[in-house]
């Protein structure tokens, strides 16, 4: 699912109105540098709507921008230097915060950020949309991933298949 069409998704939708989605009809959501995207109030109800379609065995997957590390390269002055490079091109501290400028720049405006968040943050928001059980890492490159469960999910199984993709949420 992708806002974009220009993305040729299988389903043309915004986070923010899945109702097109039945209820229940997903075991897995992964929802990668989407969040981000949204205007902070619209972030409950997408975060509600995941908790929705989602299997109550069923699990969501969430990366995104993690804006402690990326206000430490603010505050240290580095806001403008290049941060990392992406398949995008050169990433600044400003593009994680506010969205991609060059690609906003060549007017995809759906790369411009709305909100953000922090490791805490973002389980907060996880459990406030009735997720069961929230786990949260760093990533490698100024962003995290955090695992949120379903009252029903079989969290062993779920950490290990994501432990056999590379992610380790081991406690």
């Amino acid at each position: 699912m992708d806002v974009d069409a220009r993305a040729s998704p299988d389903i043309v939708a915004s986070l923010e109105d899945m109702s097109q989605i039945a209820d229940r009809s997903f075991d897995a959501v992964y929802c990668s540098h989407s969040l981000e995207h949204l205007h902070p109030h619209d972030v409950r109800s997408a975060l509600r709507g995941i908790v929705r379609v989602l299997k109550p065995d069923g699990f969501a997957l969430v990366t995104s921008p993690d804006l402690e590390p990326i206000a430490a390269l603010v505050a240290q002055g580095r806001g403008e230097e290049i941060a990392y490079q992406s398949p995008l091109g050169p990433i600044t501290a400003l593009d994680m915060i506010y969205g991609h400028a060059a690609s906003i720049e060549r007017g995809n405006y759906y790369m411009a950020h709305n909100s953000g968040f922090t490791e805490d943050s973002i389980a907060r928001l996880l459990l406030e949309a009735r997720f069961e059980e929230v786990l949260v890492i760093k990533g490698n490159c100024y962003d995290f991933y955090a695992l949120a469960l379903m009252p029903q999910a079989d969290k062993a199984q779920i950490l290990d298949e994501l432990h056999q993709g590379g992610l380790d949420f081991a406690e």
